[in-house]
């Protein structure tokens, strides 16, 4: 069962992760037209949050910025719409779809992180900020557009790879930013790094026949492949900022991943 919202309430979403997040409004325009509006939404409810805590140099102010949006969650849980142009679109989602609130919730947490110049106290704590974001966000994609619960850990999976590939293009900047994005920053270490989330993808891969026709919803990790096997073959190309693929290459795996439902 896809999800459908009106045009009016998610126009705004979706010029927002058309500014912000190219990789994932080029995957929404790959899946089907009636699940787009649940996609944008949710993309830009992630947008919104991760911006809010880079909002300001103030801790304080940035913990107030995210505070709203986790008030704003719980209310909408509870039949409340904020008069926001991303909120007022995913009250009415959270309600239609019946999005988990503790996922949600879990999201905006993990960002507190990005406010303070912390490093990750370990791997379980690095590995959990990664699922609690783009893991949870692909599975309220897939949540959303109709996956039942037994596709969670293949949706978090699927999401905590390509999560990992978007994370290692970021490095460069992060660092610029003084945050201390890895545990271990070492050229041997990023590889494994890079080949855990390999392992991830493939176990989302043997699994997606569980989404049924949410599979869409997964669409945003089709560059993941590509982008954790260079960082696995060249892993100095995530601390000097060349961890990429061409548009060519981007866009074919894209189509390919669309047309046959393999990504």
């Amino acid at each position: 069962m896809t999800v459908g919202l009106p045009g009016a309430q998610t126009g705004a979403c979706a010029a927002l992760v058309e500014r912000g997040d190219p990789l994932r409004f080029a995957a929404t325009l790959a899946a089907p037209p009636a699940m787009r509006g649940a996609l944008f939404t949710l993309y830009a409810f992630n947008l919104e949050v991760a911006r809010a805590a880079w909002a300001s140099t103030e801790p304080l102010i940035a913990e107030m910025r995210l505070q709203w949006w986790r008030d704003a969650v719980e209310e909408a849980g509870q039949g409340v719409a904020r008069a926001h142009e991303v909120m007022r679109p995913l009250a009415a989602l959270i309600q239609s779809a019946d999005l988990p609130l503790p996922v949600l919730d879990a999201l905006i947490e993990a960002r507190r992180w990005d406010i303070y110049r912390d490093p990750f106290a370990n791997t379980a704590a690095f590995d959990a900020h990664l699922d609690a974001t783009a893991g949870g966000l692909m599975w309220l994609a897939a949540r959303a557009l109709g996956a039942p619960p037994c596709a969670e850990p293949i949706a978090r999976a699927a999401g905590w790879a390509s999560g990992l590939a978007s994370y290692l293009q970021a490095v460069p900047d992060l660092e610029t930013r003084g945050r201390f994005p890895l545990v271990d920053g070492r050229p041997e270490a990023v590889a494994a790094l890079a080949q855990r989330g390999l392992a991830r993808l493939a176990e989302a891969r043997q699994g997606r026949g569980l989404l049924g026709p949410a599979a869409p919803a997964l669409l945003s990790a089709a560059q993941a492949g590509a982008l954790l096997r260079l960082a696995a073959d060249q892993p100095k190309r995530v601390a000097n900022g060349t961890l990429q693929v061409s548009e060519f290459q981007r866009r074919g795996r894209l189509v390919w991943a669309a047309l046959s439902g393999r990504w």
